[in-house]
C-alpha cells in the first residue's frame, strides 16, 4: 500500500467531448475529496480553464442534484492551445498559485494525452477517468456515457423501426463512436439490425447486397442498417445512394442520429460507475498513483498507465460479431 495523503489539494476538469454521466463523475470526485479533508477545485471550460487560472472551490453543496444531470457543470473544451509547452507552463504556474498537487481529468484520449504530457513535464499528479461515449479507451469494461449513448441510440433505432415496418422500408441509421464500432455493433444486435458497418471490419457493398437479398428471400419487407460514423465504404449517404442503383424498388431513407446521442440523463450503469470512478480516482491520488486512469475491468477498479490507456486498443467483441450475421434475417 502506497502512502495515503500525498496530495492536499485537488482539481477536478473536464474535456473533449461531453458525455452523460460526467457530472456524476465530478459529483464523485468532490465528495470524496471533501471526506478525506482535501480541498478541491473545479476548472472551467477544460485546460482551457487551467491556462487562463478560470477556478472554483468546490464542496460537498456545490454538487448537488447534478448527478441526474447530462453535460458537465464545469463545460467542457478542447484546448489546442494547451499543446504548446507556453500554456502548460502557465496552467502548472496557475496550480502552484492555489497549491494544488493533485489533478483529475474527465474525458477521452485527447483528454488523456494532454494528461500525459502535463504529468510527463511536472510534478503535479495527474489521474485519468474516462468520460466518452466512443467506449474506446483501454484499461476499462466501460467508459462513462457509453451506456447511456447506446440506449439512447437503441431507443431512436426502435422508433424508426416503427415507421420502416409501416411503409416497408428501408433504413441506413448512422451512429456515433469516431473511429470504434462499439456504439454501432450494440444498438444494432439489440435493434434486430438487417446489417451492421463498424471500422473495425472490413466490409463491401457486395457483401451487403448479398445481405439484403437473402432477407428479401426470406419474405422481409423492411430493413435497418446501423452504420458507424467512420465506416469505411464511404458514408450513410453513399451507402444508401449504391443501394438504390443496385435495389430501385427500395424506399430508401437515411437518419443520423448525430449529437442526440452524447445527451440526456445518465443511465443507472453510468451513474454507478461515476462514482466508483470519481471515488477511486480521488483514492488513487491519496496511495500515490500518478499518470494513470482509473478504470473497472470484471467489476474491479484498476489503475492503467494512462500511456497504455491511449496506445492500446479496446477490441471489439468477434463472438457479437457473429451473434449479429446469425440473427439478422
Amino acid at each position: 500500500m502506497k502512502n495515503r495523503k500525498v496530495v492536499s489539494k485537488i482539481a477536478v476538469l473536464t474535456s473533449g467531448g461531453d458525455s452523460p454521466g460526467m457530472n456524476a463523475a465530478i459529483r464523485a470526485v468532490v465528495r470524496t475529496a471533501s471526506h478525506f479533508n482535501l480541498e478541491c477545485y473545479g476548472v472551467m471550460e477544460g485546460y482551457n480553464g487551467l491556462i487562463h487560472d478560470d477556478f472554483v472551490r468546490m464542496g460537498p453543496r456545490a454538487v448537488k442534484h447534478i448527478i441526474n444531470q447530462g453535460g458537465t457543470i464545469l463545460k467542457s473544451a478542447r484546448s489546442p492551445e494547451f499543446r504548446t509547452r507556453e500554456a502548460r507552463a502557465e496552467a502548472h504556474k496557475n496550480l502552484d498559485k492555489y497549491g494544488i498537487d493533485g489533478l483529475v481529468c474527465i474525458g477521452g484520449d485527447g483528454t488523456f494525452t494532454g494528461a500525459k504530457i502535463f504529468g510527463e513535464e511536472y510534478d503535479t499528479r495527474v489521474i485519468g477517468i474516462p468520460g466518452t461515449i466512443d467506449n474506446d479507451i483501454f484499461g476499462t469494461d466501460n467508459t462513462i456515457g457509453y451506456d447511456t449513448a447506446l440506449n439512447t441510440a437503441v431507443d431512436a433505432i426502435d422508433k424508426i423501426r416503427d415507421t420502416a415496418t409501416s411503409h416497408n422500408r428501408v433504413f441506413f441509421v448512422e451512429v456515433m463512436g469516431r473511429d470504434a464500432g462499439f456504439i454501432a455493433l450494440n444498438s444494432g444486435v439489440a435493434s434486430g439490425a438487417l446489417d451492421i458497418l463498424i471500422p473495425e471490419r472490413t466490409d463491401s457493398l457486395e457483401e451487403m447486397f448479398k445481405t439484403f437479398r437473402k432477407a428479401h428471400k426470406t419474405g422481409k419487407s423492411s430493413s435497418i442498417v446501423v452504420v458507424a460514423e467512420s465506416e469505411k465504404l464511404g458514408g450513410v449517404y453513399d451507402l444508401a445512394k449504391a443501394t438504390g442503383e443496385e435495389f430501385p424498388d427500395f424506399d430508401i431513407r437515411v437518419t443520423v442520429l448525430g449529437h442526440i446521442q452524447r445527451g440526456g440523463s445518465p443511465s443507472c450503469a453510468d451513474r454507478v460507475l461515476a462514482s466508483r470512478l470519481g471515488f477511486g480516482a480521488v483514492e488513487g491520488l491519496l496511495r500515490g498513483e500518478n499518470k494513470v486512469m482509473a478504470g473497472l475491468r470484471s467489476g474491479k477498479l484498476v489503475f492503467t498507465p494512462i500511456a497504455e490507456a491511449i496506445k492500446k486498443r479496446h477490441e471489439i467483441d468477434e463472438e457479437l460479431l457473429k451473434i449479429s450475421e446469425v440473427l439478422a434475417m
